[in-house]
């Protein structure tokens, strides 16, 4: 199903090519997905990790309108601000899914997914009328219909019921669909494991990176504690063995409640999932410090709160950690191929009792930027939305 593409850019992440070349494939793309700037936002904050913004005003009702790219460098994150651009346009619904979409009940529809295993935050009749799309099984390759409320976003529909409010989980882009393909499962990985961290409310294991062989990473390191921000990298790995980890930041020069920031990454590589974790962080302090997009209404709230007291809500980011360990000490499980990548990751979450795994392939013909939406039913998702809660978290 997958063609063996080879993994040509080891840096920031892993990818099918420089982020160079990424940016010179796609800029002049970015108007036709109604893009009309992307600009670096790295100087609003003392950190210097590169930031960049992506401005798209035509964003559908529902939907933010200006996202952010992270990175080690300037042009990883321009790359990164750019492609989720793409991601969100092309999540939308727009006019060409009319002949892709199917109207009907669970039972009228023939070979479709049980929308109970989605995790629903409440009872439905599966004789509702919903929207259906057609997916494919990464594990068997077979076609499936699936609802399309858990493909599309923002997602809202008159004539069928709306099962649950949509989001961007396992949403993603790639330079081909199988780098895509892996970085949407990575992210659904991502979110379970953080929604069994969130709701155990348990210390995990943190993770020391003093004398770890990666330049990224002591290079990142070494610009929060030059700026007197504490990170904290965490391991949140759950049962399914990839490595996820958390960065968390505490700026105990300014002690501003907004700026006690989390980032989160998933890979195969742990080197890489630190990477991640820590520009993620960098990105969403200089988010909060931006204050332009949409959903930072948050920090309102915890500004109100106070920078101790949200230190005390949150000590299950904060607190002490039961033990460390050196990230030299996590396996490297990653290949040369992104094909390899899904295989072993798709391998890992089959031994926790996971049977199917579906990917739908939301490239726009108007832009050729590969964008998948990937859905694993059962994977736990509360991180995302606090109102669906599986079987995973209540066991």
């Amino acid at each position: 199903m997958f063609s063996d593409i080879q993994v040509k850019y080891f840096g920031c992440t892993h990818r099918a090519l420089k982020p160079s070349q990424t940016i010179k494939n796609v800029e002049k793309k970015l108007k036709t997905a109604g893009v009309t700037r992307v600009t670096e936002i790295t100087h609003l904050d003392r950190v210097g990790i590169p930031v960049y913004s992506a401005i798209r005003p035509t964003a559908q009702e529902g939907a933010v309108s200006i996202y952010a790219g992270k990175g080690a460098t300037t042009q990883q994150a321009k790359a990164s601000a750019m492609m989720e651009s793409f991601e969100r346009y092309s999540a939308e619904k727009q006019v060409s899914d009319k002949k892709r979409i199917v109207k009907g009940s669970y039972g009228d529809i023939s070979n479709s997914l049980n929308p109970e295993s989605l995790i629903l935050p409440h009872k439905i009749s599966l004789n509702e009328n919903l929207e259906w799309i057609e997916s494919q099984d990464i594990f068997s390759e077979d076609k499936i219909m699936i609802p399309a409320n858990s493909v599309f976003h923002p997602y809202e529909c008159n004539h069928a019921i709306n099962l649950f409010k949509s989001n961007t989980n396992g949403l993603a882009s790639g330079n081909v669909l199988e780098e895509a393909v892996f970085h949407g499962i990575t992210e659904v990985i991502e979110r379970d494991a953080w929604s069994i961290f969130e709701v155990k409310k348990e210390s995990t294991t943190e993770i020391d990176c003093d004398g770890v062989d990666n330049p990224i990473i002591t290079d990142l390191m070494g610009k929060f504690k030059k700026a007197g921000i504490e990170i904290k990298l965490m391991d949140l790995t759950a049962d399914i063995k990839v490595t996820t980890m958390a960065a968390v930041a505490d700026d105990a020069v300014l002690k501003d409640p907004a700026l006690l920031t989390l980032g989160v990454g998933t890979h195969l590589d742990p080197e890489i999932a630190a990477i991640r974790a820590i520009t993620e962080v960098a990105q969403s302090r200089a988010t909060q410090i931006h204050g332009t997009r949409e959903d930072t209404v948050r920090a309102v709230f915890m500004r109100k709160a106070g920078y101790e007291r949200m230190k005390r809500i949150n000590r299950h980011w904060f607190g002490e950690s039961k033990k460390i360990i050196c990230l030299d000490e996590l396996k490297n499980k990653s290949c040369s191929s992104f094909r390899e990548d899904i295989e072993i990751a798709t391998k890992e979450i089959k031994k926790c009792g996971i049977k199917k795994a579906f990917y739908v392939d939301l490239t726009r013909d108007e832009v050729k930027v590969p964008v998948v939406r990937v859905i694993i039913p059962g994977m736990e998702l509360f991180s995302v939305d606090p109102d669906r809660k599986g079987k995973r978290l209540k066991n």
